[in-house]
């Protein structure tokens, strides 16, 4: 239980299990404050989608695990929990939100989307060692087919400037060897990133509100995800001709 000896019906963790350094410690410590009856649910990045999309830019120091249903059943398992139920949710390309309980909880029955998952990631390819290998094909070919794109556009004297300076776009721009020769800055609403520069790369954060005034020809969307929302708020630069890229699962001129 609790330090004040209290257990609760329900624990919420989203985009948590990921970032744990230690996930058994974490988990085993989940049936100790949870009620008789209670319910733990958990949100995180679906390792399928990372592998199905090559969503390499979502690989990096923050998270300490890459999770599939099937390996969170077998760690929630090992603790005393089961895991009656699974959604799919859009968040970060594709994740899962799960809700488990005690194993000897009667008042949860399993669904049957939680069998229909497992199937579907071992029929991915979740436990064969080639998809994996492939992963590393695709992520060098998109980064070889963003600089090819990127390298003709400059040759043309366009003007190429990106969108959103978060972890998920520092680390594609780190991977891919970009800097300030190729792209001349890279806008963001955070407030308490503007005027510093993306580590690595040291390409200059600028505040959305300086868009029409630096006028690109091409603005590269990093957090693919928010590909809609960016291009609606963006969507002057049509006003003198400009166009957006995104690079995942592939390259896109739109």
């Amino acid at each position: 239980m609790s330090a004040n000896g209290e257990r609760y019906d329900l624990i919420i963790g989203n985009n948590v299990l990921a970032h744990v350094p230690d996930i058994g410690r974490f988990v085993a410590g989940l049936p100790v404050v949870l009620g008789e009856t209670g319910t733990v649910t958990m949100e995180f990045p679906h390792l399928m989608r990372l592998l199905e999309y090559a969503q390499f830019d979502t690989i990096y120091h923050e998270h300490f695990s890459y999770l599939s249903l099937g390996t969170v059943c077998t760690v929630f398992e090992r603790y005393g929990l089961k895991i009656y139920d699974v959604e799919e949710l859009p968040t970060h390309g594709g994740s899962l939100r799960i809700y488990a309980a005690h194993v000897e909880d009667p008042s949860h029955s399993t669904s049957g989307r939680v069998e229909e998952m497992l199937q579907r990631e071992c029929d991915f390819g979740l436990r064969d060692m080639a998809v994996y290998r492939s992963f590393s094909q695709r992520a060098s070919r998109i980064k070889l087919d963003t600089l090819s794109l990127l390298a003709e556009l400059k040759r043309n004297n366009k003007k190429i400037m990106a969108f959103g300076a978060a972890a998920k776009g520092n680390t594609f721009i780190n991977y891919c060897g970009i800097k300030r020769d190729i792209i001349d800055g890279v806008f963001d609403s955070n407030i308490h990133k503007q005027g510093l520069y993306l580590p690595g790369s040291l390409i200059p954060i600028l505040s959305p509100d300086t868009l029409k005034e630096q006028r690109p020809d091409y603005l590269l969307i990093l957090p693919w995800n928010l590909s809609r929302e960016i291009a609606e708020s963006a969507s002057c630069i049509r006003e003198w001709g400009g166009k957006f890229i995104t690079c995942i699962p592939e390259v896109r001129v739109f």
